[in-house]
């Protein structure tokens, strides 16, 4: 009895950890019915942990790499383009794979009805080195729309560190570790779409 006990506050706990989110307005119950949605990121203004500015954590990493030809450069560039081709393509492919029997979808597709509207507002990159690695993290503003109308919101939430789902022992690329925070936050918005199925 004390086990099954035990075993139900942890799952409990479990589940309460894994869907730290505020409903900033609207309702989650307003997307109840919506099969398709356009989806959209923005990550202007984004802070990274430990630094005042995302231009600050970047004009760091140029600087500890500054002797290593083309480095500082590489690190630059692919900080920019893992978004469009790590984070976002991860995100919507957990989402869809989420739905097996296809209910609800998403996808960059500017002629449906509803935009998803992804907000980046704080990022933790996590590390990997010989002695231990930590998960990426990030925090998110998820935004229903009417595509044509978006100053109709559905619904505005807040995701609050959405932790990494679990990576390799030595996942050294910065991109994928931070690309296994999206599918976590994609996990987080399909529980609570999955409660008006």
């Amino acid at each position: 009895m004390k086990k099954s006990i035990v075993l139900l506050f942890l799952f409990f706990i479990s589940v309460v950890s894994a869907q730290r989110f505020d409903v900033l307005s609207g309702k989650v119950s307003n997307l109840k019915g919506i099969s398709a949605y356009n989806v959209t990121f923005d990550y202007t203004n984004q802070k990274v942990q430990g630094f005042e500015t995302e231009e600050d954590y970047l004009a760091e990493k140029r600087d500890k790499r500054i002797g290593v030809e083309g480095e500082s450069e590489k690190f630059r560039k692919d900080w920019f383009e893992d978004r469009e081709n790590k984070y976002e393509p991860k995100f919507i492919e957990y989402f869809n794979k989420r739905f097996e029997k296809g209910e609800i979808k998403c996808g960059k597709n500017s002629d449906l009805q509803y935009t998803m509207n992804i907000k980046t507002t704080w990022i933790y990159p996590g590390y990997s080195v010989v002695a231990g690695a930590q998960p990426a993290k990030i925090s998110a503003i998820i935004t229903v729309v009417e595509t044509a109308n978006p100053k109709n919101i559905l619904v505005e939430m807040e995701f609050d560190k959405s932790i990494g789902l679990e990576q390799g022992q030595f996942e050294f690329d910065q991109g994928y570790r931070i690309a296994r925070a999206y599918e976590k936050l994609a996990k987080n918005m399909v529980m609570q779409l999955k409660r008006f199925l």
